[in-house]
């Protein structure tokens, strides 16, 4: 039984195709559901760091906001988190911190060169991650 499910987002369509899956997993179980966008901002010369990680972050609460009051409206229990720092060390660190009981996210599934040259966060998470995972291959 899952009462606390964690869905890392990244602002993508295909990171959302996981959502109709936890919505249908939260209402059977009765679980609660976290949103987790991690943000890093990339900066260059003549940037402000700072007000670009402040930036970056304003972004990743508005994205949650507007998906958490999505789900709220058909009756999810669910709230939003933004962490900094690196993606699958933020979401595996955040998912096992928080005690959670399943990370629910989409995929590429991608393979061989396209994956070794992109990485894949979902695969940085399948191998250090301590709570079972729910992959669904968005294409």
């Amino acid at each position: 039984m899952f009462k606390k499910i964690l869905v890392p987002l990244d602002g993508s369509k295909l990171a959302e195709g996981i959502l109709p899956r936890v919505e249908w997993l939260a209402k059977i179980h009765g679980a609660e559901v976290t949103l987790l966008r991690v943000a890093l901002a990339h900066t260059f010369p003549g940037m402000d760091p700072i007000q670009h990680q402040v930036n970056v972050v304003r972004e990743a609460e508005e994205y949650l906001a507007k998906v958490e009051a999505n789900l709220k409206s058909v009756g999810v229990n669910v709230n939003s988190v933004v962490r900094y720092g690196h993606d699958a060390q933020e979401i595996v660190d955040h998912a096992r911190d928080r005690n959670f009981d399943l990370i629910a996210m989409s995929t590429h599934g991608r393979t061989g060169l396209t994956q070794f040259v992109l990485g894949s966060v979902a695969n940085k998470i399948i191998n250090t991650a301590t709570v079972p995972i729910l992959l669904c291959r968005v294409c």
